[in-house]
This record gives C-alpha cells, sequence and structure tokens, in this order.
C-alpha cells in the first residue's frame, strides 16, 4: 500500500520540480520568433530574382547572422501602388506580427499620380497598423527627376511628415546606394540584382535592427 501511495503521488512530485526549477531559472521558457512583414511592391516582392536572393530573403539571414530569432514575411506584389496596398493590408499583415517595413510609392510616382493620393493612402495605413497596435519603419521612396521640381518636391515629402505625424522611424530612401548604379541594377535601371539587393539590405539593416530592439525584441 504505501508502495502504491509512492507512486500515486510521484506526478506531482515531478510536477512540483520543474516549476520550481523554472521559478529558479533553470529551465527557460521557450522563445518566439520576432515576426517581420515586408509590405510594399516589386522592390519588396524581388522582381525577377531568384529564389532567397529578394530583400526579405535576405533580410532575414543578415538579421539571423547578428544572432537575431527573426522572421521576414514577404508581403511585396509586382505593380503595386499605394492603392492596392492600402486595400490588402489588413489580410496582408497577420496578428502577432511586431514590425512592418512599409515600402510603397514607387509605382505611383512612376505613373505620374499625384503626390496627394500616395500620401493619403500610406496616412490611412500607418493609421491603420497604429490602431492594431503594430510598429513600422516607414521606408520612403523619391521621385525621379524628370517629373519636374515640383512634382519631387511633394512626393519626396511624403515620408517625412508621415514619419514625424505617426512618430515612426523613417528609412528615407529605400533604394538609396543602388539607383543610379547600373552594376547594382537589373537592365530595366529600376530594380536591384542581387547585389544591388545586398547593398539595400547593409544600408537598412542598423535601422531595422534598432526598430527591434525598441519594440521588444525577440521573446
Amino acid at each position: 500500500m504505501a508502495f502504491k501511495q509512492r507512486f500515486a503521488a510521484a506526478p506531482v512530485l515531478f510536477a512540483a520540480l520543474i516549476l520550481f526549477l523554472a521559478l529558479c531559472g533553470a529551465i527557460s521558457p521557450a522563445r518566439a520568433a520576432f515576426n517581420i512583414v515586408g509590405f510594399g511592391d516589386s522592390l519588396m516582392a524581388g522582381f525577377s530574382l531568384g529564389p532567397g536572393q529578394g530583400f526579405t530573403d535576405r533580410l532575414q539571414a543578415a538579421l539571423k547572422a547578428k544572432g537575431l530569432d527573426v522572421t521576414v514575411a514577404n508581403a511585396g506584389v509586382s505593380g503595386d501602388t499605394s492603392s492596392g496596398g492600402l486595400a490588402r493590408l489588413d489580410w496582408s499583415v497577420p496578428d502577432g506580427t511586431r514590425l512592418v517595413i512599409l515600402e510603397l510609392g514607387a509605382n505611383d510616382m512612376l505613373r505620374g499620380v499625384s503626390p496627394d493620393i500616395p500620401e493619403k493612402n500610406l496616412d490611412a495605413m500607418l493609421a491603420k497598423l497604429k490602431q492594431r497596435n503594430i510598429p513600422v519603419l516607414l521606408a520612403g521612396m523619391r521621385a525621379a527627376p524628370n517629373l519636374g521640381a515640383d512634382y519631387q518636391k511633394s512626393f519626396d515629402a511624403i515620408y517625412p511628415k508621415l514619419a514625424a505625424k505617426y512618430d515612426v522611424p523613417l528609412y528615407p530612401f529605400f533604394l538609396d546606394g543602388v539607383a543610379g548604379h547600373p552594376h547594382l541594377e537589373l537592365e530595366d535601371g529600376l530594380h536591384p540584382n542581387p547585389k544591388g539587393v545586398d547593398v539595400m539590405v547593409e544600408r537598412i539593416l542598423p535601422i531595422v535592427e534598432k526598430a527591434i530592439a525598441d519594440n521588444g525584441g525577440p521573446s
């Protein structure tokens, strides 16, 4: 009878031991990856690039190489405008996302759309994400010079204005270091080649790392 009582008590004792070790820090809870969504157009989607060569894949690899447990989901759609992005935002950014890298507006600009439209759409996207308590890193774009000085001034002002309004970090130009450098671009002169993507990742990496740290990091 005593043997049976000791045997029956074993699971209770084992559970108590596990709890004791956990409280003492001997057993660490499982850490959850820091989920990032890259939300944008063909520059985010990896237009004409092979597997593992796109921005989100290379950014994830660079962050993991820094010892950060992150996932970077690719929610880029080639040809997408700010209007298209606004329409798909809710279902493209799942609950539990810890950071969105928001990169849209280039296709609006290339089509000569009035800067008021991408500004309004990006404003609405930032408002929606703020309402969902999802932090944002805003990746800016710059207008092509051939669109004229007035258009360029109005378009380029969109991103710093919205970053200040919503108090989000701004990476001023997503193609910084790549635009205007043919050896880093595809033949179309608009999209980065694999070497160009690596330059983009290298330049934005410190800002992404800071955004991760500012928002709690992997937990």
